[in-house]
């Protein structure tokens, strides 16, 4: 594409920071840069730790000067004029969408039903559409599309709202193998969970029983948790009780975690619900294998059982400690894992991910 006759692009995110979601969204609009799309980024909130590619109206800016409930009206008629200024070729909604009233208002005020995508990034739907199958048919069923995030939220959508406009695009990962050297930050064995500090959704809990049950305090391989979040005091009481406060480093929230992913053991995800976890896929395009519990959705679809990392039943804390100690003790099924790791995610590449949304652009 020429700059004559390329496509105009808005994705809409709630912020730049923090989430999988919202770094799924910074990957989005960096890899439809590359293939030659103007790429405007709209962000709802104030908060931009990823880098990201073209424009970008924040907002959070904007809300920060004033959020009266008049504000709100002025942030609504910045982003319908600046909508209409540039006539988007297609917009990209990738936020969480609560509120009936809003949503009312963004779906059928803001937007054009027909050059809308909205993408529905977690297996609690809810979260995305609303949990009411007629106002969620209303509000998203003439959209162009839905663009769910793994094949177990395409089948849910489709079985609670009968959508006909439903499509699997993963979230792209980017090649990360090179990126660091090999002898970085070895200067200890240590596992490691990255992402935010939500405990409902997260159930790092279980991470923490796991690993107080497993031999992995007992063989000084220590327990890296890193990320921002509410619930980080009440992890860190927990440790405490655990008697594992020596034994894990809680580390504040890092945008490029992965010098740190690289050097890790092997990465952990421990969530109650997902829609496809970031951490699994970056942590394998790092060439380092992952531990996981098959929650709904997205790691089903990315870990091949002792292939490429080990998939466990979820909240079963015995489950996971013996994952734990098969990944330190089996040296031979490591080392395998370890060594399928980048190429079992090559699927998932943004070069491979840029052809899917490519076709849906078209």
């Amino acid at each position: 594409m020429t700059k004559a006759t390329a496509k105009k692009i808005c994705i809409v995110v709630s912020s730049l920071g923090v989430g999988g979601a919202e770094r799924s969204s910074a990957l989005l609009s960096e890899m439809l840069f590359d293939l030659g799309y103007e790429i405007h980024t709209v962000s709802v909130l104030d908060q931009v730790d990823y880098p990201y590619r073209g424009q970008l109206l924040n907002l959070g800016k904007i809300k920060a000067e004033d959020d009266s409930v008049l504000g709100r009206f002025k942030r609504l008629r910045v982003l319908k004029n600046y909508l209409r200024t540039h006539n988007f070729d297609y917009i990209i909604d990738n936020r969480a969408r609560n509120g009936l009233l809003k949503e009312f208002v963004i779906s059928k005020w803001l937007y054009n039903a027909k050059k809308t995508i909205y993408c529905v990034h977690s297996f609690h739907t809810d979260m995305y559409i609303h949990r009411n199958t007629f106002f969620g048919k209303w509000l998203y069923g003439s959209a162009f599309k839905i663009v769910a995030v793994s094949h177990a939220i395409s089948d849910k959508l489709r079985h609670k709202y009968s959508f006909n406009n439903l499509k699997v695009i993963h979230n792209p990962v980017v090649d990360l193998s090179e990126k660091y050297n090999d002898q970085v930050l070895k200067t200890e064995d240590f596992i490691m969970f990255y992402g935010r500090l939500d405990d409902k959704v997260k159930n790092i809990s279980l991470l923490l029983g796991a690993y107080s049950k497993s031999k992995l305090p007992k063989v000084s391989i220590r327990l890296k948790i890193v990320g921002s979040g509410t619930d980080k005091p009440l992890l860190m009481k927990k440790a405490e009780d655990l008697n594992l406060k020596d034994k894990i480093d809680f580390l504040d929230f890092m945008p490029d975690p992965f010098a740190l992913v690289k050097a890790a053991c092997f990465i952990i995800l421990t969530s109650n619900f997902e829609g496809f976890p970031m951490v699994l896929v970056e942590s394998l395009a790092s060439g380092t294998p992952v531990v996981s519990v098959n929650c709904k959705s997205g790691p089903s679809e990315i870990i091949i059982h002792e292939h490429n990392g080990l998939l466990v039943e979820n909240h079963n804390v015995n489950a996971l400690a013996t994952a734990m100690n098969r990944m330190v003790e089996d040296k031979d099924l490591y080392l395998h894992c370890k060594s399928n790791a980048k190429d079992s995610v090559k699927k998932f590449s943004k070069a491979n991910i840029g052809l899917q949304w490519q076709a849906t652009l078209k």
